[in-house]
């Protein structure tokens, strides 16, 4: 059964040489939601299910260039963003977008520190990422911790994540996804903020080391949903059930923190 694809994401992000993260979930995830992928990347990583172990740049003239030349010709109906790794990068990826992706909505994902724990993003270009990218974004989709690296004050509790999508929300973004996958409890809450109030999506924790893309495939997929017209809060719903069925179905590659099944439907 042949399927025909619908929108178009730009997916602007770092390589994961494992293939559960980074740009490769972002292409199967957005695949898999029926849309078309494009690619900028901006760095090359050398990791596993067990961690990162070698981060390398790409030129940011180069990522630009890349932007560049498939927004002029592709196109996009949406932009999503990951990895951005340094301050070069993040004013390239700013520059680009600000000359040449005007009405596109995008879905900045602030990749910070990778499931087994090494950091992605340095930390002098945490400030510089809020100050250029957040008032650019449709949507942000922070988890907990990347929440507290962007307002400098900690995330722990249902209240704070409340709290704390809200304040994000006032930095620039049109709306804040913030994740619960860091608060403890059975069920995981993400909470939308958007200028008419606060609306939370839960799903049941999995208790499972197979988690490994779940920000980036989660984005993705959500991307896919905006660049296909949906609506908002119908493309949370629509990624995060997918999201969810791909951990349940988690082939379990790997020794560390495992991919998911990015082939996984919800129907």
């Amino acid at each position: 059964m042949t399927r025909t694809l619908h929108g178009r994401v730009l997916i602007i992000a770092g390589s994961d040489s494992s293939g559960g993260a980074g740009i490769q979930a972002d292409i199967k995830a957005v695949t898999a939601m029926g849309a078309y992928a494009a690619t900028a990347i901006t760095a090359l990583t050398a990791q596993n299910t067990t961690g990162v172990y070698g981060v390398f740049g790409i030129p940011p003239d180069f990522v630009a260039q890349q932007i560049d030349l498939v927004l002029s010709d592709v196109g996009a109906d949406c932009i999503k963003i990951g990895m951005l790794h340094d301050v070069p990068t993040i004013n390239a990826v700013a520059d680009a977008l600000t000359a040449g992706a005007a009405g596109i909505p995008v879905v900045l994902d602030p990749v910070m520190v990778a499931k087994g724990g090494a950091s992605l993003l340095e930390d002098e270009a945490v400030s510089t990422l809020r100050q250029r990218l957040l008032s650019l974004a449709h949507l942000i989709t922070p988890n907990a911790p990347e929440a507290a690296a962007l307002l400098g004050r900690p995330v722990q509790t249902a209240e704070a994540q409340q709290t704390a999508a809200q304040a994000l929300r006032e930095l620039g973004p049109q709306a804040v996804l913030l994740k619960g996958g860091h608060i403890d409890g059975s069920v995981i809450n993400d909470v939308l903020a958007q200028p008419d109030g606060l609306e939370t999506f839960s799903a049941k924790r999995i208790d499972t080391a197979h988690t490994h893309g779940t920000g980036c495939t989660l984005a993705s997929a959500i991307a896919a949903g905006l660049a296909q017209n949906m609506p908002l809060g119908a493309a949370i719903e629509r990624a995060q059930a997918y999201v969810h069925a791909a951990i349940e179905t988690a082939p379990g590659f790997g020794r560390g923190h495992g991919p998911l099944n990015h082939l996984a439907t919800t129907g």
